[in-house]
């Protein structure tokens, strides 16, 4: 035994207190809550459709040759939705996107509303894939209420969405039929009202071929001792980029998280006046309870879909400008403009960063201060 690793036998972690845990998970909501207030508040440009930047930019984006969100995803995403896309997934994006815009539909002009929730919009040109000319996939943002085993209530928050079909050309569809599988269900489920879900074929059928597509991806998968540069790219969902489209996430419907935001209010309110509530001991006996099982969880096609979601709007749409001047300057495609192209670019960018500077002074403006909390 090395000295080093006498030392490090010897030393001993230390133990956070039970208060200091409680203090800073109080402390880390408080935060988060605070962003989303911020959010309400500031009504940046990308949260509202009809702000004075997304309202200006979108009319930019129709000018010929535009830089748009299309433009940036296909080109040169980043890292974040890169692991996402398959290369049979970048040659369909590559072909059929033209635009992309997200809104934040559930907030109003005056900062009312929830800003967290995303609408995206897609624009898709003539292509050899699908017919659609335009998908749109909302993903509202949900609150849940669970009991443990132990009897402790537990919140959850997150994005849920409803699948959206693509209308595949023949022998074209790159998800599978996970995607139509997923619509299938969807669809069955609100014909079959007050029925359980699992116990309709259609979840089984669906079920059935998640777990074949899972086992053909890992039967693909490389070995460890490959060439990484020869070696296929893999998502971290195992399935197609597009798949996305049939991500549903937990089955929290508006009332229910309505109930429950309200129910978590009143809980932070107490833990803000020192007043002791349910849930909020020592989470250390709860180490044997189990997750909160959803029978959609097996039902699943694309398991980062939030994580996806949140990428493409906080990310890539926010910084399109950025990743499609990115995409030139890392290939020689840059070279296939001429000089009337590259002062477009660049007399948008310069738009959008006044666009961005006047939209954030009419929001400090206009916007209304919600009062603090007591």
């Amino acid at each position: 035994m090395s000295a080093d690793q006498a030392l490090e036998e010897r030393i001993e972690v230390p133990s956070i207190p039970v208060d200091a845990q409680r203090k800073i998970a109080h402390l880390g909501e408080e935060f988060a809550r605070a962003e989303v207030e911020q959010k309400e508040n500031t009504g940046a440009p990308q949260h509202s459709p009809s702000s004075p930047l997304c309202t200006r930019s979108a009319t930019s984006r129709s000018s010929p040759k535009p830089p748009t969100s299309g433009s940036a995803c296909s080109r040169a995403p980043p890292a974040e939705i890169d692991e996402y896309i398959l290369p049979v997934d970048a040659q369909v994006l590559g072909d059929a996107l033209q635009n992309m815009k997200v809104e934040r539909f559930e907030l109003n002009d005056k900062g009312e509303g929830e800003p967290r929730s995303l609408r995206f919009i897609f624009d898709f040109k003539e292509n050899d894939w699908f017919t659609n000319t335009q998908l749109v996939k909302d993903f509202y943002w949900r609150t849940q209420i669970v009991k443990t085993e132990s009897g402790k209530s537990r919140t959850w928050e997150g994005l849920v969405s409803d699948p959206v079909r693509i209308n595949w050309k023949e022998g074209k569809d790159v998800t599978k039929g996970l995607l139509d599988a997923t619509v299938d269900l969807f669809e069955a489920e609100k014909k079959a009202a007050g029925k359980k879900r699992a116990e309709l074929p259609q979840y089984e059928t669906l079920v059935k071929k998640i777990q074949e597509v899972e086992a053909e991806a890992l039967d693909n998968e490389p070995e460890e001792d490959e060439d990484d540069e020869d070696a296929d790219p893999s998502s971290p969902v195992g399935v197609s980029f597009w798949n996305w489209f049939g991500y549903r996430g937990r089955d929290v419907s508006a009332e229910e998280s309505a109930k429950a935001t309200k129910e978590d209010n009143e809980r932070f309110e107490k833990i803000l006046k020192g007043e002791k509530v349910d849930g909020d001991e020592n989470d250390d006996d709860d180490e044997d309870d189990e997750d909160y099982i959803d029978d959609l969880e097996d039902a699943e096609v694309f398991e980062d879909g939030q994580d996806l979601a949140i990428a493409l709007a906080e990310d890539l749409y926010a910084d399109a400008m950025q990743y499609y001047v990115q995409s030139f300057e890392m290939g020689d495609d840059l070279d296939d403009l001429d000089i009337e192209d590259l002062e477009a670019l660049e007399n948008l960018e310069d738009q959008m960063d006044e666009d961005e500077d006047e939209a954030e002074g009419e929001g400090e403006e206009s916007r209304p201060r919600k009062k603090a909390r007591n």
